[in-house]
Formats: C-alpha cells, structure tokens, sequence
C-alpha cells in the first residue's frame, strides 16, 4: 500500500530533492536537477520502478523526525523492542556533484538493519549495470551512473541491492550515493559523510544569519522559508513550483501534472515572502531569473519555465508507471505551457513594481522590457485566455485575467507617476481605467451579489480573493464583500476553500479535486482586511495543523480523508503561510501594501 503524500519528508541540496517516508524508503529522486528523469520513482508505482531503502527489519514502536533547525537535514530517531537508533539523510551543498548521505547510529540496545536500493533510470524504466568498485560500486544505464560508497557488502540480484546488518550501541554505518554523467571519472576521492554533515550544517547555518523575521509564528515562517530555498535551482535563482510530478488532486483521477517548473504567476507573493523573511540575496536572484525568463517577444510570454528558463516543456504520458494509487496518467512536462494565460503580464509587472518599492537595485533595462510586454498587452488584454488554473478547455473572459491586465497597467502608471520612468502614463491611465470598468460591468452578477469566474457565466472562483489584494478594488467594497461571502457560502468544504467546483468547468477531466490551500490562505487574508481578525487568525492557525510531521504542506487537501494531495510539498502554500503570517503579524503586512494603490488611480 503507498504511503500516504503527508508521510513524505525532503531533503534537498537547492538543485534537486529526495523524497523520503516514514518507512526509511527513498520514493523520489530526480538527478542532477529537479526536471531531470527519476532514478526512484516509486512514488508513482511500486518498489521495482526504483527505490532507496534504510530501515529497522523489526517493528517499529516508536518514531520521530525532525529537520535539524533552519535547515534541511532530517533526523529520525527509531525505536524498536531491542533499542533506539538515530538516522541522519541529507544532501550535501552543490559543489559539484549532486550527493545524498544517509548515517545511521545505534544509540541504545542493538537494531537490525535492512538495506534495499533498486536504481531504475528514466523514471523506474532502465534497469543499470551494476559493477564492483573500491569502496562501493557503480551503477550505469545510458547517460547516468550512480557511485554508492558503503563498507556493507551487498548482495545483487537482477540490478537489486540487498544487505542486513546489526548496529550495537555507538556503532554508525554510513551510505554515500552520488550522481554523474557516465562518461566521465566516478568522483574521487571518495567523500567522508561525516565531514560532509558538518559541511551542510555550516551551509544552512550561515544561510540561516540572514533571516531576521520577529513577528508572530516566527518558527512556521523559518520551516516555509528553508523549503523555499530547497526549492530554489541555486545557478539561476528560479523556484519550481514542487519537486514532484503526477501526485493526484483526486486519487484515482486524471489530474495529475507535473510542477518540477517555475510558475511567472508565483512571481509577486514569492518575492514578499523571501523579503519578509530577510533574504535579499534570493529576492533579488528571483527578480533577476523573472527579467531573463521573460525577455524576448512578449507575444510568446508562458506562464511557466524550466528552472533555468528553458522555454520547450512538451508533456508526456509514461505508460510504464501506473501512477500513485493508481492515478493515471503519470504526466511529465507540462502543456501549460502552450496556452495564453494574460495574468501573467499583471504577476511580472507587480513584481517588477514591489521590487522597485521595497528598494531592489533598478534595472534599466528592465523597464523597457516592462514597456515591451505593455506594448503586447495594449492590443491583447481583450482576448478570452486559459485563465489562471490553465483550464484545459475553451478560452474565456476569465474575471482573474482582466484584473490582473489592469494590475500591469495600474503598476505601469505608478512606475511613471511615483519613480519617474519615462512612458506613456496617459495612455495607460485611460486604459486602465477602461479595463476596470469592464470587469465591474461583464463580471459582475447582481443576483448572486459576487463577482463570476468569467464574463457572462455564474460560476465562482477563488482567485476573485486576489481582487482586494491588489488594489483592483478595496477590502469594503459591497462587491468585494459580496464575492467574499459567496466564496464562503459556495466554495468551502469543511472550512477550506475550493478552486472552483470542477464540475462547471469544461475541461475534458473528470470532475473533483482537494480544497486548495493557497486559496484558503487567501480567505485568511481577506477575512483580516475586512476586520474579522479572530476569524483570520483561527483559519490561518487551522492551516497550520494542516502540516505534517516535518511542516510540509501540499497543494491541495480532502477533508473528508484527512489527507495532502497534489505535488508536494507545494511552493504556493509555503509562500502563502508566510504572507499570511506577516499579514496577521502587524500592520502594512503584504496585503495591505498590495491593496493600498491610491483611490484616485482606480478610475
């Protein structure tokens, strides 16, 4: 039986993870990056599509994990009838080749080990050659080898690793395994796990000098904060939107995609969150990925990239893997993005905004890309796009994406009027003022006393939250608090918020799917601008307990199951937790900066 996605901790060296559940079993590991093919993919089959594991062979009576603080090395203390061991997995900074350590130490009684690892390159597929060298052996399949460095002796048996051995108090048995291309040298000499533990907990801990966050729910904002830079592709500054592909939003069902990519749309929520934290650096390093990934004809802007900005993603089926829990298919790349999603030219300029307002260093050039994508989006604004969720069905007037072509507008004439950049301010205020009164006269129903997911339907949606979040229109509008209060009345279950209800939505898959969590921090935000701060605060805290062992949230969330779905853990949520926390932290926290453009620029 899979475990179940809340099960699963991360370890990560800021260019790729492993995924590892609370049965000492490695079910994910893509190498050398976060989009490169599986060497375990058990995560979406079974054991034989590859896996690493490093367990007790008797009961375990006892269990507790933990990430050493401000960092991602996780500790895991196992307790059996014969004694107590301590295990220690991590991956080492990228100085080179991409490395996992996984230590283990008896540290009461005597405890049996079990060690099975079943290397199946390109995504549980290829089954390797394995050969004996010293210190370990090498397995290769085509492009890729993996060297793991153990003084157990193993045994093999059709490309699988079996060993069992006993551990007496003070004993430790140590397992490197390192990727490299496998027409070059295995690396050499080999490296000493020891050292290299104190290595990576230097690494996080001068990582961890930055943060300076003081207010309320410090502690779940550094957990979020440290997933986020695992979450980092450290060469560029990109951050994928998860580590995983093809975990369901409903088990058994067909939306499955992959997040191993950059999502533009992440863009301002993820800048505030790395601020608020006190994280220039990488502040800065995403700002700068967003201005690259962009540059170019603004006509073909995607809503997504490769973490290194890689524009061609073509999405696959992988007939071979019969998906987590059965959830099929198992999906890798992403045919998003194809699709015109206008948000996106509102998400780049917001950033660009707030970076220039919360005192980036200026780019001049990039302003005039920022001139180049308004240009595109003056002739284009009035299309009917795929919208923010990237429907796979027909193209609309999606409320969401009008409203954020006014946000890249309103930005645009702020740009002007408060940094005195050179550009057509006048132009863009009427526009910008037209654009307003569109949304306010198609999406708006005044049967349901709410803003619609898009012009002339009556189906809501939850990203008509982000509304007084960016200023389109303030907090105590009567529509604003109308939207809110149909949003509460027809997308919650079990006090959580639902996207949309999928069944009104044609988009050729079945319908169902999780609460979105990204989504109910958003009622959180709202609720806290309308006043109703003891409600805010109890969904916020209620998100919270939400997180599993090791603080790790998804993207989505069944109530009825009390379980995490969709790819995990999930960006978006961390970085909602943070703007959220801040939000309820004080004054001037993200949404009310969002949400404060001037009355007089609203037309």
């Amino acid at each position: 039986m899979p475990l179940p996605i809340e099960d699963y901790a991360l370890i990560g060296d800021c260019q790729t993870v492993a995924l590892l559940g609370r049965n000492g079993s490695m079910d994910w590991l893509c190498l050398p990056r976060f989009d490169s093919d599986a060497c375990f993919a058990a995560l979406l089959g079974h054991p034989e599509n590859g896996r690493w594991l490093l367990a007790p062979r008797e009961a375990v009576r006892g269990l507790r994990r933990r990430y050493r603080p401000g960092s991602l090395i996780l500790e895991t203390d196992l307790v059996t009838s014969e004694g107590v061991a301590r295990q220690v997995d991590f991956m080492t900074p990228r100085s080179d080749l991409p490395t996992v350590v996984r230590l283990v130490e008896c540290v009461e009684g005597r405890v049996p080990f079990a060690f099975e690892l079943i290397a199946r390159f390109g995504y549980g597929r290829t089954v390797p050659w394995v050969r004996r060298v010293e210190g370990g052996y090498t397995l290769v399949a085509g492009p890729d080898a993996l060297d793991l460095r153990t003084a157990l002796s193993l045994q093999f048996e059709h490309s699988t690793a079996r060993g069992d051995f006993t551990l007496h108090v003070g004993e430790r048995a140590a397992f490197v395994l390192s990727w490299h291309a496998s027409h070059l040298p295995a690396p050499s000499p080999a490296l000493d796990p020891v050292a290299a533990l104190e290595t990576t907990q230097a690494f996080w801990a001068d990582w961890q000098r930055h943060f300076h966050y003081e207010g309320d729910y410090r502690e779940e904002v550094r957990s979020s904060l440290t997933l986020l830079k695992g979450l980092t592709y450290a060469p560029t500054g990109g951050m994928v939107a998860a580590p995983t592909a093809s975990l369901p939003e409903r088990v058994g069902g067909r939306r499955n995609w992959d997040y191993r990519y950059c999502w533009l749309r992440d863009a301002t929520f993820t800048l505030y969150a790395l601020m608020i934290g006190g994280f220039e650096n990488e502040a800065r390093a995403w700002r700068d990925w967003l201005q690259r990934a962009v540059a170019g004809d603004p006509s073909q802007l995607q809503a997504l990239y490769g973490p290194a900005g890689e524009g061609r993603l073509p999405e696959l089926e992988l007939t071979w893997l019969p998906g987590y829990e059965g959830s099929s298919p198992v999906r890798i790349g992403n045919a998003a993005v194809s699709q015109l999603q206008l948000d996106i030219y509102g998400e780049v300029l917001d950033c660009m905004h707030q970076a220039r307002l919360i005192g980036l260093p200026f780019d001049p050039a990039g302003w005039e890309l920022e001139r180049w994508l308004l240009h595109f989006l003056e002739s284009a604004w009035d299309r009917p796009d795929e919208g923010l969720w990237e429907v796979r069905g027909p193209r609309r007037h999606f409320t969401h994406s009008k409203v954020m072509c006014w946000v890249a507008l309103d930005r645009a004439v702020k740009a002007v009027e408060r940094y005195g950049l050179d550009g057509p301010a006048d132009r863009w205020r009427e526009l910008r003022s037209r654009v307003h009164d569109q949304v306010c006269r198609e999406a708006f129903d005044p049967q349901q006393n709410a803003f619609t997911q898009f012009y002339g339907g009556r189906a809501l949606d939850a990203a008509l939250l982000l509304m007084p979040l960016v200023g389109f229109l303030p907090p105590s509008d009567p529509r604003v608090r109308g939207t809110v209060a149909a949003i509460e009345r027809e997308l919650m279950e079990d006090g959580f918020v639902l996207r949309y209800r999928t069944s009104q939505v044609d988009d050729g898959l079945p319908p169902g799917e999780g609460v979105f969590l990204a989504c109910t921090f958003w009622l959180a935000d709202n609720l806290l601008l309308q006043g109703r701060v003891k409600e805010a605060r109890a969904l916020f805290e209620r998100l919270l307990s939400l997180r599993n062992d090791v603080g790790l949230l998804a993207e989505q969330y069944d109530p009825a199951r009390g379980r995490m779905l969709g790819n995990f853990p999930q960006a978006f949520s961390h970085v909602a937790l943070v703007n959220t926390a801040r939000n309820l932290a004080r004054h001037g926290g993200p949404a009310e900066v969002r949400a404060a453009a001037d009355m007089l620029d609203r037309a």
